[in-house]
């Protein structure tokens, strides 16, 4: 009877024994074939950088170059460059409105011919146009009589004189005479001032004295120099002093302006004053000077910008009215920061900036910055690097691909 107990244990024991065996030979089976014990949170996290320790994190950001790609990147530390505090407003270019003339006759007439066009430059004292002034003819005349009476009365009183020497007239009638030869001076005097009035030189009026003749037409010159931007005049045209439209508008090209709407937000930066700087599409390698002269009182309530005109100077007439400008003005002293060639600095895809930093010249890791201004080559850095890290100043480009190319793979 206990012989029989006992073998029955000891078959339970083998049987167990051998369920032990079959449970180590199936884990040992599924291990061989690539099944991993799930992670913890933590471990799922840091696997999901790199590994468990989170290390390569850093180095998905990072790129090893061999000799020969050395040869393709270029380092140099981080400088320190002067950056000017500017602000940009883009406008156009018109003539100098205080320096504009309207010219109109001086008295009414038929204008007769024309001799400027619209665009044409015109020295001070350059005949516009004549009319046949019908005032000047008048005045004309009038001098051609008062020329005549003087003539009459100064024969007349030598004559008397010649007799006075002989008793053959009274002193009462030479001092007659001589009283109207007088008058006749002044007259002559004043019908020569209104001639001269209608713009007539005193060799014309000599020779309209000699030759007894009057000329009617009336020459209007230009009262300044200056190009021609309005004519609204035409030859049998009745023209008088001060009616609108003036026959010419004249204006002064020496300076002219630029218009230009600021955004409101930047308008109280700018001041009367300020020198400015301004490029012209026309001229894309000249820079003119210039300074503005009006910032508007008001603000645009439809596009919220604010009229800037400043005059900018044109000593060689090059300017046209119309033209398309920007102009650049700096507001503020001039700021230092650190700075990286324009080549160092890669544009990512999702918008930010970044530049590839090395301390051994091998490695290279790739920093995200914020960029501020350009200038000279250079592009100002606000924050991401400091002023003598090095930097891959050529050549970053080469190295973002290298990081795209290898964590594709």
């Amino acid at each position: 009877m206990f012989p029989r107990a006992t073998n029955g244990r000891t078959r339970a024991a083998l049987a167990a024994a051998f369920i032990a065996i079959a449970i180590v030979a199936f884990g040992a089976w599924r291990w061989s074939q690539g099944s991993k014990p799930e992670l913890g949170p933590t471990a799922s996290a840091n696997a999901a950088r790199g590994d468990a320790s989170g290390a390569p994190a850093r180095d998905r950001d990072s790129v090893d170059l061999s000799d020969s790609q050395l040869a393709s990147v270029r380092v140099e530390p981080v400088e320190d460059h002067e950056f000017p505090v500017l602000k940009e407003a883009v406008g156009s270019i018109d003539f100098d409105e205080d320096m504009a003339v309207q010219v109109f006759t001086p008295y009414q007439g038929r204008i007769i011919a024309l001799y400027a066009s619209v665009g044409d430059d015109v020295k001070k004292g350059q005949t516009l146009f004549t009319i046949d002034s019908p005032d000047l003819l008048q005045a004309e005349s009038t001098l051609i009589a008062a020329a005549g009476v003087l003539e009459l009365t100064t024969r007349n009183l030598a004559r008397l004189r010649e007799l006075y020497k002989t008793l053959a007239v009274s002193q009462r009638d030479v001092d007659q005479a001589a009283s109207d030869q007088q008058t006749a001076e002044g007259n002559l005097r004043a019908g020569r001032d209104a001639v001269r009035i209608f713009g007539k030189t005193d060799p014309e009026i000599d020779r309209i004295v000699a030759d007894r003749s009057a000329d009617p037409t009336l020459v209007v010159p230009s009262p300044i120099s200056g190009r021609i931007t309005a004519r609204n005049a035409a030859p049998g045209l009745l023209v008088q002093p001060g009616n609108a439209p003036a026959p010419y508008i004249v204006a002064d090209i020496n300076i002219m302006w630029m218009l230009a709407d600021v955004a409101e937000a930047d308008s109280p930066a700018f001041r009367v004053g300020q020198a400015v700087q301004v490029n012209i599409s026309a001229f894309p390698n000249r820079v003119f000077d210039g300074k503005i002269t009006t910032i508007g009182a008001s603000v645009d309530p439809n596009t919220r910008r604010v009229l800037v005109r400043s005059e900018i100077n044109d000593p060689q007439h090059e300017l046209r009215s119309g033209m398309f400008a920007n102009f650049v003005i700096s507001v503020a002293a001039p700021v230092r920061s650190p700075a990286v060639p324009l080549a160092g600095v890669v544009r990512e895809g999702d918008g930010t900036m970044s530049v590839w930093v090395t301390a051994d010249r091998r490695r290279f890791t790739k920093r995200t910055v914020k960029i501020g201004d350009q200038r000279d080559g250079y592009r100002q850095i606000l924050e991401g690097v400091q002023v003598g890290e090095l930097v891959a100043s050529d050549g970053a480009i080469f190295l973002s691909n290298m990081l795209t190319i290898g964590g594709s793979q």
